[in-house]
Order: structure tokens, then sequence, then C-alpha cells
């Protein structure tokens, strides 16, 4: 039986075994089958799939939607259009999250600009801010 053991496949892909177990659990990867030993034995092309789904991941993309754009590879029904509006929204997604990002490093600054360092922590108001919420203001 040729192809890869679990430690073969997980270095040549870069990721951990426990990575290609919890993508079978997932079912982002087949199970494969096993030799009389009890090792499983993946086919050689499960290379490409694992690094297609780190990359996929590497890029934002939640495991939900990596199982979609497998399912959207071997689909012949399946249009460069439905991938590039999954793209696209992915990027309004993280359009949204550098965003909420930004907020929280501008309150986050706001409060440092305010906190001396000096002092009990009972006077500290980036504590007091955080205790209060009222860093949320900042944030806009």
């Amino acid at each position: 039986m040729n192809g890869l053991r679990s430690g073969q496949l997980a270095k040549t892909a870069n990721v951990n075994v426990e990575t290609l177990r919890y993508y079978e659990r997932r079912g982002l990867l087949p199970e494969p089958p096993r030799r009389k030993s009890g090792y499983r034995v993946y086919p050689v092309e499960s290379v490409s799939r694992v690094r297609f789904i780190k990359g996929a991941q590497d890029l934002g993309f939640t495991l939900e939607e990596i199982e979609e754009l497998l399912a959207m590879r071997i689909d012949k029904k399946a249009s460069k259009t439905e991938v590039r509006e999954r793209a696209q929204n992915k990027v309004t997604q993280i359009d949204a999250k550098i965003t909420a990002l930004q907020q929280m490093r501008n309150a986050l600054s706001h409060l440092i600009d305010q906190c001396h360092g000096d002092g009990p922590t009972s006077e500290c108001p980036i504590l007091e801010a955080i205790e209060l919420h009222t860093y949320e203001k900042l944030a806009s």
C-alpha cells in the first residue's frame, strides 16, 4: 500500500500530526485506510489538500468556509464568481476586524496617555476605565 504515514504527511505539509487528526474529525481530510499494522496511510494527494486548508486558514477563512471552498474545487457547477464573492466577503470581514482593532488601539493609547504610571493601582485611570467601560467612547 503506497502513501504517507501520518508523520510523513504532517512533516511534508508542515503541520502537526494532531492537526491531521483534527481535520479528519472535522471532515476536511478523508480518513485514510490503515495498514495491517494499524498505521494510517494517506494518499500522496493529501499533501496538497492539507496545504490548501492551511493556506486558506492563513488567509482568515474558517474551517466551515474552507469546507465550502474544498467542495467548490470539485463541483463542476461551481464558478470562479462564487469563489471571488467568498474572497470579497472575507476581505470585508477582515476590514471590519482591522477597524475594530484600530479602535481598541486608539482607546488603549488614550488610556495610556491618562496614566503616568506612578501611584497606587486604586487610582489607575486604565483600571477604572476598564471597570466602568468608559473606554468604549474612546474607541469611536
